[in-house]
């Protein structure tokens, strides 16, 4: 077989096996290619759709709100356009797509779209709309549950930083001005963003937390603005979060994930204090606080080009660093006290301490997941240990693996071996990529990151070295 068909062949193999839908019709909207991917999203075979017409196919679309016909008439690409539909079952289904045009010099021959089922995504975000606003109305009415606010007084710790980070959130609770906080993840940013809120000047107006990354930013700008009627098919008249939170506060959780374009938008709305809903043209003001966390370093971000300059400066006006507990271990024994009471509440228990070799791996232990990670463990061995007895062992932390490399006898242990040397370079290694992957709480692109190796690299030592996710 000549190499050009091999790859043809190969080609063809890898588009119709890859996991999104890949959909691509002539000049004249008929279906010339369609994946199982996309007949599995729109509820097809795929038999019913190739060399057929699009529209036959799908009614419910005409040649404007069809991102794939849009593209072949205009030749322009499409990015990330959400699109709602009728599928041939006649299930309501919501699409992300980008359509880009077949040309051969300037004669359009077709378009191609590459398409992502949110379908769940776009229900769930609607829902959570939704509710957001059924629980303002209820907190209006005094309906509210005190236990699920945070406030300064459950800002656990005695650490000069930690207690640094505190003094300017209590200064910043009264004020109007934007926040931002850095920290890394579970180190206690929605904490201080709660407390921010809930002991100053808006406590009795709503505070919603959005997570950025949660959400493709097609959907997020819509959760966030509000949608108008039409704006795209399947569009409601709906309020976004902004206008919910109108007097209060909005969390803009890992504002690193946000994609710059919508960066822009949400810049504007701090400029000028106003919201435009996707698709509308009236000018909403809003009186909304807006605070803003991040669990990467922001110049780092802003270098990368993940965060926008100008929104940085616009939402560092009051700056706060929450420092990760390994910075902070001399707040462990007190923030373990406090857990144990609260889970002797919880479970029924009758815990005192921790005992001193447990406390002494704590010590130890760099703590990727920082605060979350300390009291997710207190919980599981509170969940583990009998009702009469009453200090936490290490038999009861199932799932606690110590830090390696924090005490440097390890290393001399490998080097003074008397291993062979490539034995001796496999377990250094397998340490150091065990290390990185606890910093980084697991995320593999954060990991390859620290070490300063490509995230396939890296994916590929951890096969060999059989290192468990």
């Amino acid at each position: 077989m000549r190499s050009h068909e091999f790859e043809k062949l190969l080609l063809q193999k890898i588009l119709q096996h890859i996991d999104v839908g890949i959909h691509v019709v002539d000049a004249d909207g008929k279906t010339i290619f369609y994946n199982e991917s996309m007949a599995m999203l729109e509820g097809i075979e795929r038999e019913k759709v190739i060399n057929r017409q699009l529209l036959e196919i799908f009614p419910s679309l005409n040649e404007h709100t069809s991102t794939l016909l849009s593209v072949v008439n205009t030749g322009q690409k499409i990015f990330d356009r959400t699109q709602t539909y009728l599928n041939y079952k006649g299930e309501k289904i919501t699409t992300i797509n980008t359509t880009i045009p077949i040309k051969k010099d300037k004669t359009i021959l077709g378009a191609l779209e590459i398409a992502r089922n949110v379908t769940n995504i776009q229900k769930l975000s609607e829902q959570l709309v939704d509710l957001q606003a059924e629980l303002i109305g209820e907190q209006e009415k005094e309906i509210a549950y005190e236990s699920n606010k945070y406030k300064f007084e459950d800002l656990i710790g005695y650490n000069e930083s930690f207690v640094r980070a505190i003094d300017i959130a209590r200064r910043a609770k009264d004020s109007t001005s934007s926040v931002l906080i850095y920290g890394e993840t579970g180190s206690g940013k929605e904490l201080f963003a709660q407390s921010i809120h809930y002991d100053g000047s808006r406590k009795n107006k709503p505070f919603i937390g959005q997570n950025c990354a949660a959400l493709p930013e097609s959907l997020l700008e819509g959760i966030l603005f509000g949608t108008v009627k039409g704006s795209f098919t399947g569009a409601v008249d709906r309020p976004g979060l902004f206008e919910q939170a109108n007097g209060g506060t909005i969390l803009l959780d890992e504002i690193n994930s946000m994609g710059v374009s919508l960066q822009a938008k949400l810049l504007r709305v701090l400029q000028e204090g106003y919201i435009r809903r996707v698709g509308g043209l009236k000018e909403i003001p809003i009186d909304v606080r807006i605070i803003a966390t991040t669990n990467e370093d922001p110049i780092e971000s802003i270098n990368k080009g993940i965060i926008r300059k100008d929104l940085y400066y616009r939402l560092n006006v009051i700056s706060i660093k929450v420092p990760p507990l390994r910075e902070r271990k001399d707040d462990i024994k007190l923030l373990c006290a406090h857990f144990i009471k609260k889970y002797n509440k919880i479970f029924n228990k009758d815990v005192w301490v921790i005992s001193q070799d447990m406390m002494q791996a704590f010590m130890k232990h760099s703590w990727p997941g920082n605060v979350r990670e300390l009291e997710n463990l207190i919980e599981g061995a509170m969940n583990l240990i009998p009702k009469d007895e009453h200090v936490l062992k290490f038999e009861y932390f199932h799932g606690f693996a110590p830090s390696i490399l924090e005490d440097e006898s390890n290393y001399n242990d490998i080097i003074y071996s008397h291993k062979p040397l490539s034995e001796i370079i496999d377990m250094v290694e397998r340490k150091l990529i065990q290390k990185s992957l606890d910093e980084a709480g697991y995320n593999i692109s954060e990991a390859a990151r620290i070490l300063g190796v490509k995230r396939q690299t890296l994916q590929h030592k951890i096969k060999k070295y059989e290192i468990p996710l």
